[in-house]
């Protein structure tokens, strides 16, 4: 009797816990920003480090957060660089 009691109680629980998660993964939801990838899948994908930044990834969130150029890309085609830059000005938050 005394294991029907222990495993009722841990389904409540856990139901009960599942349930919180549940509420709060909905009402404390942030949508990802995208911004870093889509620049990412731009830029050349070398990884040379030319830029100052440690690969593209560094170099794509350096260009989102504003603290870079993509002129500095030395890889990157000059069509490609207006590209990133129309992209960036149209998504700026």
């Amino acid at each position: 009797m005394a294991i029907i009691k222990a495993v009722a109680m841990m389904l409540v629980i856990g139901a009960l816990i599942g349930l919180f998660l549940g509420i709060a993964g909905k009402k404390f939801y942030v949508a990802p920003d995208t911004r870093v990838e889509d620049v990412l899948a731009m830029l050349p994908g070398y990884n040379c480090g030319g830029c100052g930044n440690p690969g593209c990834a560094g170099m794509a969130s350096a260009l989102v957060e504003g603290s870079c150029t993509v002129d500095k890309c030395k890889p990157c085609k000059a069509d490609v660089k207006e590209q990133i830059k129309k992209y960036l000005a149209e998504h700026a938050k």
